[in-house]
């Protein structure tokens, strides 16, 4: 069982769930982070630096910026580099960004179908391109993920994006925008995001919250809370 917040494991009530927000990278694709570190490993970089970088000053550094669309790529890469210098290290932002592209994970995108059938879906997304990244161009696998993409975003009833609101996780009115948009209460609304800090504030606020480490622990976790098959 993983983490779930907001009501003792077991008395959970099905019927008080109206919505089921997901987080994009990490959740419906495959984690950025296994990409981090194995760019670590590959150019000799302290494990979890990358990682280490996004979390210094959260709230104002390149990293934030750029999902807020404070800067552009070319502002993200040379203010990324600026900082992975004042740790020590030279590492290129540009590479970092060409790391995020995670691939969908079937299983969950059959989830957000089954939940979208029954229930009100969001995604709630920090991101600087359209669709969480999306990528297309010459080489197929792109194309294929950029497709995927598309296909899951259509099945939610909204989609969150920091870029376009000018505010992220974990900032709290990231979490009011969504249940103002989706015309629910808080606690009628469970969230799934594979980060601890993104789930903080929207279990302050009322929402049940599971924190994703597998596909498989998220669809057992969410199945318990929703009280439907999701597989």
């Amino acid at each position: 069982m993983g983490d779930i917040g907001s009501l003792p494991l077991g008395l959970y009530h099905p019927e008080m769930i109206r919505a089921v927000l997901f987080d994009f990278g990490g959740v419906i694709t495959t984690s950025p982070f296994d990409a981090f570190a194995a760019y670590e490993q590959a150019n000799g970089h302290p494990e979890g630096i990358i990682r280490t970088i996004n979390s210094t000053n959260p709230d104002t550094n390149a990293w934030s910026k750029l999902e807020r669309s404070d800067v552009d790529h070319a502002g993200f890469a040379e203010l990324f580099g600026a900082e992975a210098r004042a740790l020590g290290h030279d590492i290129d932002g540009n590479d970092v960004l060409g790391l995020l592209g995670g691939e969908v994970r079937p299983a969950m995108a059959e989830v957000v179908k089954r939940c979208a059938a029954r229930l009100i879906t969001a995604c709630l997304t920090n991101n600087f391109n359209a669709a969480d990244g999306e990528r297309s161009g010459t080489d197929p696998a792109d194309d294929h993920r950029a497709a995927e993409v598309r296909r899951v975003m259509a099945m939610f009833d909204e989609v969150i994006e920091s870029r376009k609101v000018g505010v992220r996780k974990p900032e709290p009115r990231f979490y009011q925008l969504a249940c103002e948009k989706l015309a629910i209460e808080p606690d009628e609304a469970v969230f799934l995001d594979d980060l601890g800090i993104n789930l903080k504030p929207a279990r302050a606020m009322g929402m049940t919250t599971i924190k994703v480490t597998s596909a498989e622990q998220a669809i057992t976790d969410l199945e318990e809370v929703v009280g439907f098959a999701l597989t």
